[in-house]
């Protein structure tokens, strides 16, 4: 059991370090400004078997993104990147609050933006 929690951390670890960097950089710079189902569905307006299937694979992309960011607040990895990537994809009541919330640390801004200089991305929009 003790080297499955082992390879499980190091693999999110690892994980963490490659696909996180590549999201964030790929990520529009007005991301966090707003959340409207409008910006999020735009792509498969009007095909609703389409957008059925899309808001299925972004929420389970999100719930696998948030429990890992969960995970790596005590493992190896970045923790709070991570859950606010999951938490932004995941469609809930009071999504816009917490994101809010979150993102109005500095820290947390910081180093979203850290991600994207080191991408040759321009910063994020906060407010």
């Amino acid at each position: 059991m003790v080297i499955f929690a082992f390879l499980f951390s190091l693999l999110t670890f690892v994980g963490s370090l490659i696909a996180i960097p590549w999201l964030v950089a790929r990520l529009d710079s007005a991301y966090f400004r707003a959340f409207t189902p409008q910006a999020a569905t735009g792509v498969v307006r009007g095909r609703r078997g389409a957008f059925l299937l899309w808001a299925l694979m972004r929420n389970t992309c999100g719930l696998v993104l948030a429990v890992l960011g969960v995970l790596m607040l005590v493992l190896p990895g970045q923790g709070i990147i991570t859950l606010v990537l999951g938490l932004s994809l995941l469609d809930f009541p009071g999504k816009s609050l917490l994101l809010a919330w979150i993102l109005q640390r500095k820290a947390v801004q910081r180093a979203l933006n850290w991600l994207r200089r080191k991408q040759g991305k321009e910063e994020f929009l906060f407010s």
